[in-house]
């Protein structure tokens, strides 16, 4: 049973709630890059990749570099680096057990953002790797998309949400470190907070490339 009330549960339905696309929405679809979007990704320092197991469980994993750091090798392939991290591999397990991706792209400012769908794989393919090089550094492993689906998203989320407007911004103070929230979930017996603020310091600065 859901865990919630007047649950839809057919496209019938929600089409009568919601409505069907205009003309513009279905038209900018495209199976492939072309100047536009490929612009976009080597602006963009920043995507959002969504990958689920076999089940359907899902995870949404951030991705972020200089701009350009995603590899577009023609039009309907990209290579997004993996960056060092902590070691969960949450998307990428997911990518080997169902290939099927989902990625956001985002340039700081635009209110627009590219949304990018197709197959990945995990690849140590030096090719393509090297390519990747950063501060010295060539990724250990990438991301291989081949790209099925893409088209930009409208500004009405970032307009809503005043992403960019830094006088909407939270102060910095306005949640808990990350080391607090550790330490409160974690709750070791061997570390203090002190111990937690210094090893997420460390790692943060230490740990990028």
């Amino acid at each position: 049973m859901p865990s919630f009330n007047h649950v839809v549960t057919n496209e019938q339905d929600l089409r009568a709630v919601i409505g069907v696309p205009g003309p513009r929405s279905v038209l900018k679809e495209r199976r492939s890059l072309d100047e536009h979007t490929r612009a976009f990704i080597a602006r963009s320092p920043f995507l959002l990749m969504a990958t689920s197991d076999a089940s359907g469980r899902c995870d949404v994993s951030p991705k972020g570099d200089g701009p350009g750091f995603v590899q577009v090798l023609d039009d309907q392939r990209i290579v997004i680096p993996e960056r060092p991290g902590n070691k969960r591999l949450d998307g990428m397990l997911n990518v080997m057990a169902n290939p099927h991706v989902g990625l956001i792209f985002l340039v700081p400012g635009r209110q627009e953002t590219l949304r990018v769908n197709g197959r990945a794989w995990v690849t140590r393919d030096p090719q393509l790797l090297e390519p990747c090089v950063a501060h010295g550094k060539v990724p250990l492993v990438a991301i291989a998309v081949e790209i099925e689906q893409c088209f930009l998203h409208c500004p009405k989320a970032f307009l809503r949400s005043r992403l960019w407007q830094t006088d909407a911004w939270p102060a910095a103070d306005a949640l808990p470190s990350m080391a607090c929230v550790l330490f409160d979930q974690i709750q070791p017996a061997d570390a203090t907070l002190q111990d937690y603020e210094r090893a997420v310091e460390e790692g943060n600065t230490k740990g990028l490339y």
